[in-house]
């Protein structure tokens, strides 16, 4: 199993201001599948995700990849299982703005060390991104972002990529088609895809969907 979470808890803020976001959430993904992560605002989605993606560490449970519990590694643990396991695509792009776009696509793979110049350069083709090597992320549109973003996530290779809303900041017609790519790109790397969306229609495209409500798979 590629991601395996066991009862994760996860709260904010002290005694009488607590707030119990996860309460005992359990799920797993295997390597290839596709799941969506659905709820209303508030519902811990994001939580769960940072915390899959060793961003921060759960209060209680464990949330093991490919079988290394990364909650229980240090900081620079989890940092390394970020560059070698995990590709993470974030609503908000985050791509490096002093970085055109080769760099951008690169920036993962150089870090993990798994830099292959032609994986990237069919990444960017793949992506329509092949015209738009040189150019920086404030002279490329939203849906030009995200697919920087979507192909920066893929170049290393990792075996679970971790997605936040990502077509949340594009008009629909746009994030379908980013989304078309997305998911034949993963399917093709034959990694796992946990995917955080409040959009029915992208949820209905998964192999399954799970539902937060109040900290809690339903």
């Amino acid at each position: 199993m590629l991601l395996e979470v066991d009862q994760v808890a996860k709260s904010f803020g002290t005694d009488p201001a607590k707030v119990q976001v996860l309460q005992g959430v359990s799920l797993r993904l295997a390597a290839g599948e596709t799941v969506a992560l659905t709820g209303e605002s508030g519902s811990g989605k994001s939580t769960l995700l940072h915390l899959c993606a060793g961003l921060d560490r759960p209060d209680q449970g464990q949330i093991r990849i490919d079988g290394a519990d990364i909650g229980a590694q240090s900081d620079s643990g989890r940092a390394g299982m970020r560059r070698n396991a995990i590709g993470i695509v974030f609503q908000q792009f985050n791509l490096i703005p002093s970085l055109d776009v080769a760099a951008n696509l690169a920036f993962q793979a150089r870090m993990a060390g798994r830099l292959d110049a032609a994986r990237i350069a069919t990444l960017a083709d793949r992506l329509g991104l092949a015209d738009l090597l040189h150019r920086y992320p404030d002279q490329l549109s939203g849906g030009q972002q995200q697919r920087v973003a979507i192909g920066r996530a893929l170049a290393g290779a990792p075996a679970l990529i971790l997605a936040d809303e990502p077509t949340g900041n594009l008009d629909e017609a746009t994030g379908a088609a980013v989304m078309d790519l997305m998911l034949d790109l993963v399917a093709d790397a034959g990694a796992g895809l946990l995917m955080v969306t409040h959009s029915e229609k992208l949820a209905a495209r998964m192999d399954r969907r799970l539902h937060l409500s109040s900290g809690r798979v339903a």
